[in-house]
Order: structure tokens, then C-alpha cells, then sequence
């Protein structure tokens, strides 16, 4: 079986963006591209949170709804949440009304403004686990890498919740830590000029 699809194009794209027909603009506008904008970080972490056990098109549809529920995801305003917040959360039909997961999210704030304060920038801490490439290994067979579960582990460590080692490796290929794109793929090459230009954050 293929690992890519005719884009509407015709040009190849990744085979998982058969599964609907809005993943076309998110696969080639987003997914890959490296990202040091700390709320953008943050944001992803948190659906990618969300996305535990569902698919990723009932996120991506919510997204927006997210966005206005957790505002935009500053994490230093969601950081100050009360119970209060959790509760008109859970009666929030547009967004996945998990309590565990929303009170993931408020926990996860705090500890980002932690993590800030000790590191930096959650950018630049993140950027530490960037995965070393193989190409040994094809795009996409992974789930996880030595460096999502070492991140998984130090985040568990600073009190991050929901943040598993599949959990951190998706963030990774979203967020451009690495070049998932299968080889065939059109954006692959994109991705990998845009890595090179990319100036990986210190601090």
C-alpha cells in the first residue's frame, strides 16, 4: 500500500490526510513546520492531550473553540483558573469535556510557568529533546522515540499531566522537532528547508 495520496493538486501528500478533507490544509500549512513560540508549544501540548483516545479531526474541528475556552492558551492567564473555570468548562459543548483533561491543562499551565522561570522558554527546553535523525527508519512506523520518552519522563518529573511518551512524539512531528513527512510526500523537502533555516531557541 502507498504511503502518500494525490493532493487535490495532484501533487503527493502523506496517506493519513485521506481521512478528511480538511487535514490537505493542516498537513501542508502547519504539521512539520518548526515552531518556537512558546503559547503555540503549549497549545499543541494541550490537544494533543485532548486528542488521547479520540481522533485528531474532532480536535482539529474544535480547535477554534479551544482556543476561546483556554484563552488562546496564554498559559499564564490559564495558570490562575479556579474550580469555578472547570465547571463552566465541563458545561462547554465545544470543546471535549474530560474533567481530567481540562484540569491537565490548568496543572500543565502552572507547571509551564515554572518550567519558564527555570529554563527560559518552554521553546528552548523542548528544543534540548529534538530527536537525532535516522534514516534507518521510515516516516511514520514510530509511535514514540528515545527523546518523546525522555521528554515524557522530565515533564512527568515537573508535574506535567497527560503528557505520555505517543502523546509527546506526536507534538514532536507537529511541532517540526521532526520531518515525519513520508518520503514521497511533496512538503517533505519543504519541511526539511525549513528546519534548516530554522535557529534552534537558547536561552
Amino acid at each position: 500500500m502507498t504511503n502518500t495520496i494525490p493532493g487535490p493538486d495532484g501533487q503527493p501528500r502523506c496517506f493519513w490526510c485521506k481521512a478528511a478533507p480538511e487535514f490537505f490544509e493542516y498537513h501542508d500549512r502547519e504539521w512539520g513546520f518548526p515552531v518556537d513560540d512558546d503559547r503555540h508549544l503549549f497549545e499543541k501540548l494541550c490537544l494533543e492531550s485532548f486528542q488521547s483516545g479520540l481522533s485528531w479531526r474532532t480536535i482539529l474541528a474544535k480547535r477554534d473553540n479551544f482556543r476561546k475556552a483556554f484563552k488562546n492558551f496564554d498559559f499564564h492567564k490559564v495558570a490562575r483558573f479556579t474550580e469555578k473555570d472547570v465547571e463552566r468548562l465541563l458545561e462547554d459543548a465545544g470543546i471535549v469535556r474530560h474533567r481530567g483533561k481540562i484540569e491537565a491543562v490548568i496543572n500543565n499551565a502552572q507547571r509551564a510557568k515554572e518550567l519558564v522561570s527555570e529554563e527560559g522558554s518552554l521553546a528552548a527546553y523542548v528544543w534540548r529533546f529534538e530527536p537525532q535523525e535516522r534514516p534507518d527508519v521510515d516516516p511514520q512506523t514510530l509511535s514514540t522515540s528515545p527523546e518523546s520518552v525522555a521528554l515524557s519522563k522530565d515533564l512527568k518529573k515537573r508535574g506535567w499531566k497527560f503528557v505520555g511518551p505517543t502523546t509527546v512524539y506526536a507534538f514532536m512531528q507537529s511541532m517540526g522537532l521532526v520531518n515525519d513527512h513520508a518520503h514521497e510526500c511533496c512538503m517533505r523537502h519543504e519541511i526539511d528547508k525549513a528546519r534548516k533555516r530554522f535557529k534552534r531557541p537558547v536561552v
